[in-house]
């Protein structure tokens, strides 16, 4: 009897080890979570047991005891969702991760290019999924870094368009793996050329009025008495028109710099545009020459959100240039009328020898000038187009220039009407981008 006790024993033992690796490997490889060998061996003990001589009420209990053990070990059911979730770092995993990343993002395996994210894609392209990575990148310098054994990075210059600059960046995961990075370098360079272009401008026409001024005092200097009044109130004239000229130069240059540090700030007061154009306009033509030949077409009124004195400046800037640059007999007209998408187009046209074609994307760079000898002779500084594109840009609006050989120029603002909502947005995010000049 107690031999057949400790036999039916081990042999339970046994049987409870082969089932738990049964029961682990039947998991592992199916969703069945109920231990129907475990009770199945029980109850086939405990029926050994009876016939051997254990009491029925005690292999009645000892069947529940055996089943409730069996239950109380086992796991809890897995999750079959989560079970096939693909895991962060798999290829799918990978591949989700980098997806909304703004920095365009690859991962090549032996060579070639298995996950790309949207915005590598955008960049060079969806086809470069499956390519191999120097046939995608067609660059020299991308090239020699995907040639490296090690991890490393490069600069590459004209990776899509001619003046494009991306710093490259590969990083070796494993023999077989790598992770290619592209960060564009474009934007800072373009500030830090712009930064340096401006700086020589600024200097250059700085310069030129301050030596004609120094140059004229020091003549008057060395001997006042040698020179005759005609001669002295020459260079006194030069001095004076020098010195205006250097006046209004600065002058420039300080508005341009507050309009810009203001250009993120949308303004939120609102304008009745007529009025502010008819007196704007009047002041920019307050010479005798000019007032006979300003003309208006104010159709009706508009009502923006401005800034009154940046306006004022703006179609000062534009009535100026149009008697400096149409000819001097011909009318200037004004015009204040509804755009077809709603917003407040202000028209200045003059009647002037126009403006070759080629120019006129660069006209509102800072100091550009199609005549340079012309515009310094009229007293321009070369910063009123540029004024007027940031201020427009301020406000929200479009600025165009249209100009025919022959015929004269037409320079057009457009500049969304008053809303309700215009009072509380102040987000510099809601205007639109336009690029600038530095």
């Amino acid at each position: 009897m107690q031999r057949a006790v400790h036999f039916c024993a081990i042999l339970a033992g046994s049987g409870w080890q082969r089932f738990r690796i049964r029961s682990t490997r039947s998991r592992m490889a199916s969703d069945e979570t109920f231990p129907w060998p475990g009770i199945i061996l029980a109850a086939g003990t405990t029926v050994i047991l009876a016939i051997a001589g254990l009491g029925f009420f005690y292999a009645v209990l000892l069947l529940i005891v055996w089943i409730g053990s069996l239950w109380l070990v086992q796991p809890p059911p897995t999750d079959l969702a989560k079970a096939e979730a693909p895991s962060a770092f798999s290829r799918e995993g990978m591949a989700d991760m980098i997806e909304h990343s703004g920095i365009p993002l690859m991962l090549s395996e032996r060579g070639r290019i298995i996950i790309a994210n949207r915005a590598a894609r955008e960049l060079l392209g969806a086809h470069i999924i499956g390519q191999d990575s120097r046939v995608a990148m067609r660059h020299p310098e991308a090239i020699a870094l995907m040639d490296r054994p090690a991890s490393g990075e490069a600069t590459v210059t004209g990776l899509v368009r001619p003046k494009d600059i991306w710093k490259m960046s590969r990083y070796r995961m494993n023999d077989d793996v790598s992770v290619i990075e592209l960060v564009s370098r474009t934007a800072e360079v373009d500030i830090s050329r712009a930064h340096t272009d401006f700086v020589a401008n600024a200097s250059h026409e700085l310069r030129t009025p301050l030596a004609s001024i120094i140059g004229y005092v020091e003549t008057l200097s060395e001997d006042p008495a040698s020179l005759d009044t005609p001669i002295a109130a020459k260079f006194l004239d030069t001095i004076h028109r020098e010195g205006r000229r250097l006046q209004s130069l600065v002058g420039d240059l300080m508005s341009l710099s507050r309009i810009e540090a203001e250009k993120h700030e949308s303004p939120s007061v609102k304008v009745e545009l007529r009025n502010l154009v008819e007196r704007a306009a009047k002041d920019a033509a307050s010479t005798p020459d000019r007032a006979g030949r300003l003309e208006f077409d104010l159709a009706r009124d508009f009502q923006i959100a401005g800034d009154v004195q940046q306006l004022e400046q703006m179609i000062r800037n534009l009535v100026d240039n149009a008697f400096k640059y149409g000819h001097h007999d011909t009318p200037v007209r004004v015009s204040l009328s509804e755009a077809a998408n709603g917003d407040a187009k202000l028209e200045v046209a003059d009647q002037g020898e126009g403006i070759p074609d080629e120019h006129i994307p660069h006209l509102t760079r800072r100091f550009y000038r199609t005549d340079p000898g012309r515009s310094r002779a009229s007293g321009g500084t070369g910063l009123g187009l540029a004024i007027v594109k940031h201020i427009v840009q301020r406000h929200r609006g479009r600025l165009d220039i249209e100009s025919k050989a022959g015929v004269g120029t037409v320079v057009t603002a457009r500049i969304p009407q008053w809303r309700d909502d215009m009072a509380r947005s102040t987000d510099p995010r809601s205007a639109p981008e336009i690029e600038s000049e530095v």
